[in-house]
């Protein structure tokens, strides 16, 4: 629902009636209703003071430019809220929703507001809507706007307001279902309900119900369907030999198969009368015999090829004379002598050859880990040297930017932003994620001059604290944006341009120092001189890089030291000049660019629960930048 809360506010006086959802804080809605009644007091004459304005006794209708019958008005600053109002006599009936536009429905807002007013007209009898006739139907109203604001039927609705006057309250709440039947046409469930029992009972008794058919009309029905399929033909029954059941005898006493001849106790094997036949050549009666190949097809082939001469091929199946110890004598002989083993291993350990040069433990040693190539852009360089650690819940971190200028050595502008980011863990592919909800509390405001506040997804609470609640996104959320005051605003590091012109000679140094508080020196810092013109000789001190399309010098510094002697740096050229003109200041000037990441932030802003000894959210590195960091 779009509505969160409905209420009654007088033209003159404080608020009759407040009736919000369970889940919307009264003190919101009650912000919302002070806002809507100053954004019309705002709108009086000019002639009348505050004091005449805020007098119950003055009659501001007529000069009330929200004293239209019907409109709607966005109030807050910080906590925007949207106003759904109808004035009835006196009384403006207000219903209050967000202004988010993708998830607000005006027209329900508009709807609900009309069926109020429904109330309490008929409540007042009438259009003369006062604040005595309210206070005397106070009750009702409240619970029939109670029941409005969940949403109602207009059924129900006529049924509230035809039993507003003579009948209880709680039938007035609590008739909606038999009401609505009432209207319609419909049975109510007094009537109902005997059938519906009844058939329950019949359902269940049914389900516990089994029909079985005597077998004479199996049998019946059988012939019925033989017959009328025409393929019946009388079969002779054959008696079926019945099979006595025995009962189950003890497995372990005594059998009488003992007494009985051998013949019986061999059941199915038959002695054979045959006693020419031995049972080896009974084994092998079933086995067939694969014939020789001829003579020719055993004989070797003798080659005759340089290199390569001898017999190869053919068969050989024995030697005459041979016998099994000859046999076995020549299995020595080709494998080196004798099957003792002492004749192989010898005192010392023989080292294990390696095969084909190693290739074996190539095999089985771990690949080498990948590098990033050409083929394979994917994967970057970074993902392989720095692992990345998982997020273990919501993390926030804080960004600022400052700005300076100096004037020699005098401050003359400076000022910083900075932005609170949220980083939710990433969305799945389900797309069933849970919304990041909780509470934080923002420490070390002093210098704080303004806060901005993403009123769609942080609404503020008081005293620092703020409560958050927003979907899951797979990029940094900024939520929360804030100024300093410039005299608390921190330098992380000062600059001096010094211009000498000697005749033709120009001569600039540029001098720079850290502030010593800074939580970390400040590393890769980028300073850059802007020259008045493309220089034809030039000396720098230390060695620096020349732009001559921007006509730009540029240092790069590795680190400041926090305590340190103050840098310098030196550049020296001439100028085609007279000996009259004078240098524009404007074309000679510096910047400075650095960034750094601390935990703790620039302007000394920290994040942290709003209850203590629960984890609810990490707060990671914070980050601060230049953003016009110039000296002139």
């Amino acid at each position: 629902m779009s509505c969160l809360a409905l209420a009654l506010q007088p033209a003159n006086g404080s608020d009759v009636l407040l009736q919000t959802r369970e889940w919307f804080p009264p003190c919101r809605a009650l912000m919302a209703l002070s806002a809507f009644k100053e954004t019309r007091l705002s709108f009086v004459k000019s002639q009348q003071s505050s004091a005449s304005a805020s007098d119950t006794s003055s009659d501001l209708i007529g000069d009330d430019p929200l004293a239209a019958s019907a409109g709607q008005i966005i109030v807050g600053v910080e906590s925007r809220y949207r106003v759904v109002y109808r004035l009835v006599n006196s009384i403006y009936v207000l219903a209050i929703a967000t202004t988010d536009d993708s998830n607000n429905n005006v027209f329900e807002c508009i709807n609900i507001v009309n069926q109020a007013v429904s109330v309490i007209v008929t409540a007042c009898r009438g259009v003369d809507v006062t604040l005595e006739k309210l206070g005397k139907k106070y009750a009702e109203i409240y619970m029939a706007l109670d029941i409005v604001l969940r949403g109602v039927s207009s059924i129900r609705l006529a049924a509230m307001l035809a039993s507003m006057h003579g009948e209880s309250i709680a039938k007035m709440v609590h008739s909606a279902l038999q009401t609505e039947s009432k209207i319609r046409g419909a049975d109510s469930w007094a009537v109902v309900e005997p059938e519906a029992v009844e058939h329950d009972a019949g359902v269940e008794t049914f389900s516990k119900v089994f029909f079985e058919l005597p077998a004479e009309t199996l049998n019946s029905g059988d012939e019925v369907a033989a017959s009328a399929l025409g393929f019946f033909q009388q079969v002779e029954e054959k008696e079926v030999p019945k099979v006595e059941e025995t009962e189950e005898k003890d497995p372990f006493a005594a059998s009488d198969r003992i007494n009985k001849p051998e013949e019986l106790l061999v059941e199915g094997f038959k002695k054979t009368k045959d006693v020419g036949l031995s049972d080896v050549s009974k084994a092998l009666a079933g086995l067939e015999v694969t014939t020789l190949p001829p003579a020719a097809a055993t004989e070797s082939t003798h080659i005759g090829v340089e290199g390569f001469e001898g017999n190869y091929g053919g068969i050989e199946f024995s030697h005459d004379g041979s016998t099994l110890p000859e046999d076995f004598e020549g299995i020595n002989d080709a494998w080196g002598g004798g099957l003792d083993a002492s004749e192989y291993v010898g005192p010392k350990k023989v080292p294990k050859d390696q095969g084909l040069g190693g290739l074996e433990l190539l095999a089985t040693s771990e690949p080498p880990p990948k590098t990033a190539t050409k083929s394979d852009p994917g994967e970057k360089l970074e993902d392989i040297l720095v692992k990345k650690t998982e997020m273990k819940g919501p993390e926030m971190y804080i960004v600022e930017e400052i700005s300076a200028e100096f004037r020699e050595s005098l401050l003359a502008r400076v000022g910083l932003m900075g932005v609170i980011y949220l980083k939710t863990m990433p969305p799945t592919s389900s797309g069933n994620d849970k919304e990041t909800e909780f509470s934080f509390k923002i420490q070390g405001t002093e210098g704080v001059k303004r806060f901005a506040v993403q009123s769609s997804k942080v609404s503020t609470l008081g005293n620092g604290l703020f409560h958050l609640r927003t979907a899951p996104s797979a990029e940094p959320i900024p939520i929360i944006k804030y100024s300093l005051v410039p005299r608390t605003t921190p330098l992380p590091l000062r600059i001096r341009l010094i211009k000498r012109l000697s005749g033709t000679l120009l001569s600039l140094m540029i001098q720079y120092v850290s502030n010593p508080d800074l939580p970390a020196p400040l590393t890769d810092v980028v300073v850059v001189l802007k020259l008045p013109s493309d220089p034809t000789l030039l000396k720098v001190s230390p060695k620096a890089v020349l732009s001559r399309s921007e006509r730009e010098l540029k240092w790069q510094i590795d680190e400041i030291p926090l305590k340190g002697k103050p840098g310098k740096l030196r550049a020296r050229m001439p100028l085609d000049i007279g000996d009259d003109d004078e240098v524009p200041d404007a074309d000679i000037y510096g910047y400075v660019k650095f960034s750094s990441k601390t935990p703790q932030s620039l302007s000394g802003i920290s994040l942290c629960s709003a209850s203590e000894g629960k984890i609810e959210f990490y707060e990671t590195d914070h980050r601060y930048s230049n953003k016009d960091y110039i000296c002139n």
